[in-house]
C-alpha cells in the first residue's frame, strides 16, 4: 500500500523530532550526568595516614606493549622459610601500591616473594584516572608476568576494586598465568548480593553519563570514553597519593565484567576469599552463597571485628590472608 505524501511528511517529522529528543538527551546526560563530588571517608582516608613507609621499597618499572613503563614494588622472601612462590598484589579503587605495603611486608616475612602493581591508572603508572582502551589493564597484567618471570608459581591477590579485576581476569583465556586466586573484600558488582547500601558513601556513579557512553560504544564511537564516570571520597591529604576519578575506560575495566555470574561460571583455578566480619561497605555472609551459585567452589575466610580497609592492615586479617595464601 502506497503512502500519500502527507503522511509521509508527517512520519518524516516525528522521527526527526524522535531523534533530536534523543540526541538531546544523550548530549544532556554526556554533560550534566557524570559523577557529583563524594564527602571523604574516613573509614578509608584515616588508616593511611597512620603507615609507617620508611621501609617501603623503591618503584621499579616494567615495559608493558604500548611503550608505557609501569610501575611496581618487590619485596623479597625472607631468607628463613621461602615458600617458592610469588604474589602479586592489586590494590584498591583509586589506590596504589603504598596501600599493600603492610600486607607486603606480611606475606614477604611468611617467606613469599611479593610485587605490589601501581595499576595502569594509579600511582606512578601512566595518567592517573585514564587507560587508552578497555581491556588495556588485562594486557599490562599479562605483560608484567612476560616481563618478571619467576621459578615457582605465582598467586593473584586483589583488594576490593582490585579483588573484582583478579576474578575478571580469573575469567580470562590468560588466567593460568596464576595458579592461585585470592580475593579480598572484592567489589563483585553493583547489583550483587554482596554490596551494602552505603557503599556510595565511598564512590559517586555518573550513571547518566554511563549509560549514554555505554550506548556510543555499542555504536563504535569511543573517542569520549575519557570523561570521568566515577569520583571517590579522598580527603585533601589522600588527593596527593590516589587517584579522585576514574574515566569510562577505567571503570569499566577496573572490575569484573558487567555479568559478575558469568565472570564466576568462567574461574577454573583455586580461588580463597578473605573479608572483614565488620565490613561497612560489603555483606561478608553474602559471598558464599553468591561463590556457590555462580559454581565457584571457593572457602571464605570472615575475619571478625575487621572493617573494608583493617582486611589489609589488621594484624588478625594479615594472619588470615597469610594462611590463605598458603
Amino acid at each position: 500500500m502506497k503512502v500519500r505524501p502527507s503522511i509521509r511528511s508527517r512520519l518524516v517529522r516525528v522521527g526527526a523530532a524522535l531523534a533530536g529528543l534523543l540526541i538531546t538527551a544523550l548530549l544532556l546526560a554526556l554533560w550534566l550526568g557524570g559523577p557529583r563530588p563524594v564527602a571523604p571517608l574516613d573509614s578509608i582516608n584515616a588508616p593511611f595516614a597512620q603507615l609507617d613507609y620508611s621501609a617501603m621499597p623503591p618503584v621499579q618499572r616494567y615495559t608493558a606493549r604500548d611503550g608505557t613503563a609501569l610501575a611496581y614494588r618487590h619485596y623479597p622472601a625472607a631468607t628463613g622459610q621461602p615458600q617458592g612462590t610469588r604474589v602479586v598484589l592489586v590494590h584498591g579503587s583509586s589506590a596504589s601500591s603504598r596501600s599493600m605495603h603492610p600486607l607486603a611486608q606480611a606475606l614477604a616475612a611468611a617467606g613469599f616473594s611479593v610485587d605490589a602493581l601501581d595499576v595502569r591508572g594509579h600511582g606512578d603508572s601512566g595518567t592517573r584516572g585514564h587507560i587508552a582502551y578497555i581491556g588495556q589493564l588485562e594486557d599490562d597484567l599479562e605483560d608484567f608476568m612476560r616481563a618478571t618471570p619467576v621459578a615457582g608459581g605465582s598467586i593473584l591477590l586483589g583488594l576490593s576494586a582490585g579483588g573484582g579485576f583478579a576474578l575478571r581476569f580469573a575469567a580470562d583465556p590468560r588466567a593460568g598465568l596464576f595458579q592461585r586466586y585470592v580475593l579480598l573484600a572484592p567489589f563483585i558488582g553493583q547489583d550483587a548480593p554482596t554490596g551494602r547500601p552505603g557503599l556510595d558513601g565511598w564512590v559517586s556513579v555518573g550513571v547518566p553519563r554511563i549509560v549514554a557512553l555505554v550506548a556510543l560504544n555499542r555504536l563504535g564511537i569511543s573517542a569520549l570514553n575519557h570523561l570521568p564516570v566515577t569520583r571517590f571520597g579522598l580527603d585533601e591529604q589522600a588527593q596527593k597519593f590516589l587517584t579522585p576519578a576514574y574515566d569510562f575506560n577505567l571503570a569499566t575495566n577496573y572490575r569484573p565484567s558487567m555479568d559478575f555470574m558469568a565472570n564466576l561460571r568462567a574461574v577454573r583455578q583455586p580461588m580463597r576469599v578473605v573479608v572483614g566480619g565488620e565490613d561497612e561497605l560489603f555483606r561478608p555472609d553474602q559471598f558464599a552463597p553468591l561463590l556457590a551459585a555462580g559454581g565457584v567452589a571457593a572457602p571464605v575466610t570472615v575475619v571478625p571485628g575487621v572493617n573494608h580497609i583493617g582486611i589489609s592492615l589488621a594484624a588478625p586479617a594479615l594472619r588470615a590472608v597469610v594462611q590463605a595464601c598458603q
